[in-house]
Parts: C-alpha cells; structure tokens; sequence
C-alpha cells in the first residue's frame, strides 16, 4: 500500500510591492505557526524533514514556502521580469514575507530561515517585531560581505556546478551521505536566482551597529549556527547574538551551513530547544 506523505501543496496568490506573486508552500501541523524559509538559490524541499516531524508538528503548523523564482514559484505575474537583472533587497524580501503570512492569516508565527533567510530573520527582528512572536535566524550573521560575485553568469562558469560544489564543502562530513547528496541535487537546479539572492546577502544586508535596537522583549532572537560552517562561522553567529540585547546563540555540533537537510535529526534536537526556550519566553 502507497505511503502518503501528511505534507500538503498549495498556491497562494499575494501582492508586494505593486506585482503579483504566485506562491506555492508546503505545510503540515497544527499550533503555533512555524514559517521556514529556505536557503540562497534553493527551495522548500530543505525542510521535509521538519514538515514530517510528528513531535513537532503536533504543536506547530509548520510552512515552508518557496520564494519568488524559486522551486514552483514563479517570478512576478504582472511584470516584464526578464529585462531586468534579479536583485533581492532586503526590503523587498521582509515585504513579501509579511504579506504571505498575511495572505495565510497567520496569528503573531515564529519565523525561522537559514544562511540569507536568517540574515532576513534579523531583519524582521529589527524592522517588524510586532508581527512574529519569535524569529529563529540559522546560520545568519550581521554582515556577510564578499559573495556578490561578477563571474557567477560568466558564460565560462558552470553555475549549477559551481554552486552545488560550493554547497558540498559547507556540509560537515559527518552528516549522512544521503542527505548530504540531496542538499547538493536541491543545488544544482537553483543557480539562476543565485547571484540575484546574494545581492542581499553581501551587499544589502547589513546591520552593523543596528542590532542593538532589536527589542527581543517583543520578539526573542535565538540564533543557531553549525561547527562546521565557514561561511558564517560559529564566532560571526555568536558575536551578533551578543550584540542583541536579550539575544540568544545556540552552537550546533557536527553540522554545517545547511543543517535542515543535510543532517535534520541532529538539526531537531537543537531547533527544539530553540522552540522551548522561545515557549518561556512568550
């Protein structure tokens, strides 16, 4: 007998900032809502493994959508996109996650990214408090600089390749061999919006000097990174979380820059304590 998945896929249509977006997402649970974006150039697929966490989902309902030009979302409906060079800002990235949570009417949820989702993370953080109940950034840091590269649409540069080579190294050996080949396949087919998400990652993200205005009182920050990533080392995590008045660092053992998918029983044991603390604290 077929073995069906609890995980349901659906499309919702949401307005930011003047275009139109068809978003599609995937979810399960029930509770408290848990928004998971995923990682640069990637998709939803990262968070399977939570979606089918029953002891988590047995009080979240979890959500992981893909971004505009990503996975099974489309670029915009009602806008000549090609004529012009795919750059996220950090703006217009906090809008459209306001505005899906909006459309799903969500009720004050927790939100969690990894690498520039948690970097977006600490922006809703600083910039939108009162409309999430916690935020969870992974692998995230105040400033990432140095990824915003001209060569990545050189016509003599493999993207697909570069980017899933580049992905293999950020994962910690330890991880199952399985997993870490998905997170490399989930790679090699997202690396025309690549270049367009590191925009924000290294260029217009940036909160030196910002983050102690982030009021965790109205919206706890604990942030989570892997030992065995050196993109966003476990020192530039903890060096941010110190600086957040109330923030919080967690430093996952024996895993790297993609901890969801690469490794996610040992990712759970640690997003669960994350999960508890922000329970005591809201």
């Amino acid at each position: 007998m077929a073995k069906h998945s609890p995980v349901i896929g659906r499309y919702v249509t949401i307005d930011v900032d003047g275009y139109e977006y068809k978003v599609f997402y995937l979810r399960n649970g029930q509770g408290i809502p848990l928004v998971c974006q995923h990682t640069a150039g990637c998709h939803n697929h990262q968070w399977r493994g939570l979606l089918e966490d029953e002891e988590i989902t047995k009080h979240y309902d979890v959500i992981a959508y893909d971004l505009a030009r990503h996975g099974k979302s489309d670029p915009p409906l009602n806008k000549e996109w090609w004529k012009e060079e795919y750059r996220l800002t950090a703006s217009h990235y906090m809008n459209f996650i306001v505005a899906l949570c909006d459309a799903l009417e969500l009720d004050k949820p927790i939100f969690m990214g990894s690498s520039f989702g948690g970097n977006v993370a600490l922006q809703l953080a600083l910039h939108h408090p009162d409309r999430f109940r916690a935020v969870i950034p992974v692998e995230a840091a105040e400033h990432a600089p140095g990824f915003f590269l001209d060569w990545w649409r050189h016509p003599h540069a493999n993207a697909a390749q570069v980017c899933a080579s580049g992905v293999w190294d950020l994962m910690a050996p330890q991880s199952p061999d399985m997993d870490r080949w998905l997170t490399w396949h989930y790679y090699t087919q997202g690396s025309e919006v690549f270049k367009g998400d590191l925009f924000f990652y290294s260029i217009d993200h940036d909160l030196r000097g910002k983050l102690g205005n982030i009021d965790t009182r109205k919206c706890p920050v604990i942030m989570m990174t892997g030992t065995y990533d050196y993109l966003t080392p476990p020192e530039a995590t903890e060096n941010t979380a110190r600086q957040i008045p109330g923030g919080i660092y967690i430093e996952m053992e024996d895993i790297g820059h993609f901890p969801m998918s690469e490794n996610y029983p040992l990712f759970a044991v640690y997003l669960k304590e994350a999960l508890r603390i922000i329970e005591t604290r809201t």
